[in-house]
């Protein structure tokens, strides 16, 4: 599946020349003129923005603050000029992915744009892991990772796991399949017993 970027910036040159350079890499790209049409946007999801930094009306902190607002996991980059580093490092500390400086080299947007797009993915597979439930094949007791990092968790029993998890009582009993298969075992024990007293 393409990743899908968003293009932040009221120069129509700067757009274009990013658009392309984007699409030529496989990726789907939307562009938008102004910080309140990126804005509203967000609702149709991007695996990434990039937002010039210094607009009118809603800026590329701004954008940043609302992509973050609707997922806090979006990942942006944001677009500044020499004289605008103070406000690159205030973009970062609010949870930009990256920063780059204008005139920027295409090689090394492209580079970064890879990088955090694997980021992203090694994340998701990691998120994977965590939902998974491991349960042992012996004793089916389940790893309580719960209060703990992944992994780290003691073994307990699924009444306590469930009960803990869902606040639910567990009451036991056997469903249909178990309660015949343990049907016909206690028959085969009557018969056997009684095959036993004929031959006494």
């Amino acid at each position: 599946m393409k990743k899908r970027i968003l293009l932040v910036d009221d120069e129509a040159i700067i757009r274009k020349i990013l658009e392309l350079n984007l699409l030529d890499e496989g990726y789907e790209v939307d562009t938008a003129a102004s910080g309140e049409e990126a804005v509203s946007m967000l609702d149709t999801g991007y695996d990434l923005i990039i937002t010039d930094l210094m607009m009118e009306g809603i800026d590329g902190l701004e954008v940043l603050r609302c992509a973050k607002n609707k997922d806090k996991n979006s990942s942006v980059f944001i677009l500044t000029g020499y004289g605008e580093l103070d406000s690159a490092v205030a973009a970062l500390r609010a949870g930009a992915e990256d920063y780059l400086l204008k005139p920027y080299n295409h090689q090394k947007l492209l580079v970064r744009v890879a990088r955090t797009f694997k980021k992203q993915d090694m994340q998701h597979t990691l998120d994977l892991y965590e939902d998974i439930l491991s349960i042992c094949s012996e004793c089916k007791k389940i790893r309580d990772n719960n209060d703990c990092k992944q992994g780290n968790g003691g073994w307990v029993t699924i009444e306590k796991y469930l009960s803990k998890t869902t606040g639910s009582a567990m009451s036991h009993g056997l469903c249909p399949d178990c309660y015949q298969k343990r049907r016909k075992e206690l028959q085969q024990i009557i018969d056997d017993s009684l095959t036993d007293d004929k031959n006494i």
